[in-house]
């Protein structure tokens, strides 16, 4: 079945909506509303660094990946932060992540941006699997602290 990667657009809001309830029971998370309106509206806003790309699988909406890209000290040039990536349960292993994958790399390629990267959860065997095969982990470990 063929895949397409494409720009979210306003018609897509209940569709990725569908989506984002699935990666967030995934991690089990809890949003606010307001915050998952918010992170649409960003989407949306062309003036915003959040960017939403949509996988379809034949016509159904099969994943998504969020990103941002931004200037870095360790280059001469952006990055790109691989945010959010989720593939719907139905669609795992149809090669969806893979596909959302290699449209950043292409995406970030033409846009000149350097470095590609991105962050998940240890347990998460299934997607370091497929993460691994793009390269090995650089052996950062993440902090966050809520302010």
């Amino acid at each position: 079945m063929t895949i397409t990667i494409r720009d979210a657009t306003p018609d897509d809001e209940a569709e990725w909506r569908r989506l984002w309830d699935g990666y967030l029971a995934f991690y089990d998370i809890a949003l606010a509303p307001e915050i998952t309106a918010a992170t649409w509206a960003r989407l949306m806003d062309p003036a915003s660094p959040l960017k939403l790309r949509l996988a379809l699988r034949g016509d159904r909406f099969a994943g998504f990946a969020l990103h941002q890209h931004h200037p870095s000290s360790w280059v001469a040039g952006d990055d790109c932060y691989l945010e959010d990536l989720f593939v719907d349960a139905e669609a795992r292993g149809s090669g969806v992540g893979r596909a959302l994958i290699d449209d950043l790399i292409a995406l970030a390629r033409a846009r000149g941006w350097h470095r590609l990267y991105w962050h998940t959860d240890e347990g998460n065997a299934r997607a370091r699997t497929l993460y691994d095969s793009y390269t090995a982990s650089d052996g950062h470990i993440r902090y966050r602290m809520r302010l």
